[in-house]
């Protein structure tokens, strides 16, 4: 009787964490009078890349620090800042790798162009070796490796 206590006291903990969590993440606790201004909240902060998980938007991170920069969006868009203004401010604080398309310039050419120099270098690299293994000749087996070759073959032909 105990255990089932344990066992229910358990899965009450779970569920209150879950269900923490999912509130945590929530976006409908960000509204506006306006839908208008609800959807572009929500584009808003799709375009904007979590600096924690690096891969995903704020819109699709449950990462605490995702969780605080949508704050700071919908606080900035109540106080009727524009995109352009949140964005600027976005980019000031933490960079142009918030953004998932950054802007070309020199401070931003190894995130544009760096996967191409690696993967070009990477095929180069490959490329050598591969020549290199192609111009080296296998050597001869000497005689007691043939031997030995010879013997083994016979064995197993057995």
């Amino acid at each position: 009787m105990k255990q089932h206590y344990q066992l229910a006291a358990a899965a009450l903990l779970i569920s209150l964490l879950a269900i923490g969590t999912a509130a945590a993440y929530t976006l409908e606790n960000f509204t506006f009078d306006d839908p208008a201004r609800t959807a572009e909240f929500r584009t808003l902060i799709g375009e904007l890349r979590c600096l924690v998980c690096q891969n995903e938007s704020l819109a699709g991170s449950q990462a605490g620090v995702a969780q605080d920069l949508r704050k700071e969006v919908y606080r900035m868009m109540q106080e009727g800042k524009s995109r352009d203004e949140i964005v600027a401010f976005l980019v000031a604080r933490y960079g142009d790798f918030v953004l998932y398309e950054p802007p070309l310039k020199p401070a931003t050419y190894i995130l544009w162009f760096g996967p191409f120099l690696f993967v070009g270098i990477g095929g180069w690299l490959l490329w050598r070796t591969l020549q290199r293994d192609k111009a080296t000749p296998e050597p001869d087996l000497t005689a007691a490796e043939q031997a030995r070759l010879q013997q083994l073959l016979t064995k197993t032909g057995d």
